[in-house]
């Protein structure tokens, strides 16, 4: 009977750290693209970020865009805010990622929890052009307004 008491234990505590317990935890950058409230059952609010286009501190990168897909706690309205007022900008999102997807976390196991505005809405022209031509067109728009 206390072997089982045991294992049993163990099975507990092995499960609540696969459920509670973070496999990563960490940062991604990017423009905010999307966030919408969804779900059957459970409503959680969902979000992209574009990958490319932006570095962490906010300078523009020749990196190939993807799209990255992250979950918000409904709970967490302050930051669903700050995630709606900043669709379009470049951010930085702080995130846990889960061992596990549960229905009631969101579609994904990536769970954001901060956000952090790194720079301003992204001119299109720039993100198109070579990284020597947004050089030269940066140093033109400086010396236009002085700076």
């Amino acid at each position: 009977m206390r072997i089982v008491a045991i294992i049993f234990g163990i099975i507990a505590l092995v499960g609540a750290y696969l459920l509670f317990g973070n496999y990563s935890v960490g940062t991604r950058s990017g423009i905010l693209v999307k966030i919408s409230h969804k779900g059957y059952v459970f409503k959680t609010y969902e979000g992209e970020l574009n990958l490319g286009g932006y570095n962490a501190d906010g300078s523009i990168s020749n990196y190939v865009a993807g799209i990255w897909r992250f979950s918000v706690t409904p709970h967490d309205q302050q930051l669903v805010e700050a995630l709606h007022a900043l669709q379009g900008y470049p951010v930085k999102l702080y995130y846990r990622e889960k061992y596990f997807r549960l229905p009631w976390r969101g579609d994904t196991k990536y769970i954001v929890y901060q956000v952090e505005k790194v720079g301003e809405k992204p001119r299109v022209e720039r993100i198109f052009m070579k990284k020597e031509e947004r050089e030269a067109l940066e140093k033109q728009r400086q010396a236009a307004f002085g700076q």
